[in-house]
């Protein structure tokens, strides 16, 4: 390997555990603030924190005035996307411990090129195998007697469609803008509609606000701010198909904090059903034709 793909990968890595220790803060966050006015600070953080960002990498050379009318229409389209996935994983959040949280939102990563299927995309038999694999762990990982689905898991399965959307719009606008200034605009539509969510359905109560101090600002500063900016800066040269199965480590740190952090056990079938998912999510990254003996 490379040694500027080596520091590529090492990076995106480091990008994976703040997610996957993102979901942990979710879950403490949870227990002080209602899912709208979590998400409301959390992306209202994250916005600012890459305000410097945009301002140190913007192009002079461009019309800035024509650069931001072209974003907030795209921005508007991702925002109301992401605002329906993070609302979904932060109820389910509620309900759903940050250990198997973070494996079964990691499902958008084999959603995305099933989705592409209905864009004319071509999808190998490497990934319906991992397809395959990843439902079995969810199965054992989810679904208990009576053929029954958590309700907090299903929030988080509908929440992994609703990333997958993005994750494909994503590609779609990120070609035609700043990124960084695209991220500004969605985050901020994302902090809007759940600030108006939060005045609709919620009591706002600055103690409760200062009790999850610590969980808001983790997961704006940390997980939108850094994390994207890291994310940002290492795909320029790392491998795409490393990359995805970097980010599907993100369940394992989930795990991983919420046993360190949160104290929480997790039981031999939803152990097994972990393994299963994220081998299927690894198998279906992998092109089994290239490698060579």
């Amino acid at each position: 390997m490379e040694k500027g793909n080596l520091k590529s990968n090492i990076i995106l890595l480091l990008a994976a555990a703040i997610w996957g220790f993102a979901f942990v803060a979710q879950r403490k966050g949870a227990e002080f603030l209602g899912p709208y006015t979590f998400n409301t600070l959390r992306f209202a953080i994250g916005t600012i924190s890459l305000l410097p960002l945009y301002v140190l990498t913007r192009n002079s050379k461009h019309n800035e005035q024509f650069e931001w009318r072209k974003a907030i229409k795209s921005g508007l389209y991702l925002g109301l996307i992401l605002f329906i996935a993070s609302t979904f994983q932060q109820i389910g959040m509620s309900f759903t411990p940050a250990s198997k949280a973070g494996f079964i939102t990691s499902l958008y990563v084999i959603l995305v090129p099933v989705f592409g299927l209905f864009l004319g995309r071509k999808v190998t038999k490497t990934l319906w195998t991992g397809v395959l694999v990843t439902l079995v762990g969810l199965y054992l990982l989810s679904v208990r007697e009576g053929f029954s689905l958590e309700f907090g898991d299903s929030l988080l399965i509908g929440s992994a469609i609703f990333f997958a959307m993005h994750m494909l719009m994503i590609g779609t606008y990120a070609p035609k803008h700043n990124v960084i200034l695209l991220s500004v605009f969605q985050f901020g539509v994302t902090a809007i509609l759940s600030l108006l969510a939060a005045l609709y359905y919620e009591e706002i109560d600055f103690f409760s606000i200062q009790a999850a101090a610590v969980p808001i600002l983790y997961a704006g500063v940390f997980s939108v701010g850094i994390a994207f900016t890291l994310q940002a800066y290492a795909q320029r040269k790392a491998h795409p198909a490393h990359a995805a199965i970097i980010f599907s480590f993100e369940s394992v740190f989930a795990l991983f904090g919420g046993w360190l952090i949160l104290n929480e056990v997790i039981d031999l079938r939803s152990g097994i059903g972990s393994l299963f998912m994220l081998a299927g999510i690894i198998i279906s990254q992998i092109d089994f034709k290239k490698f060579k003996l």
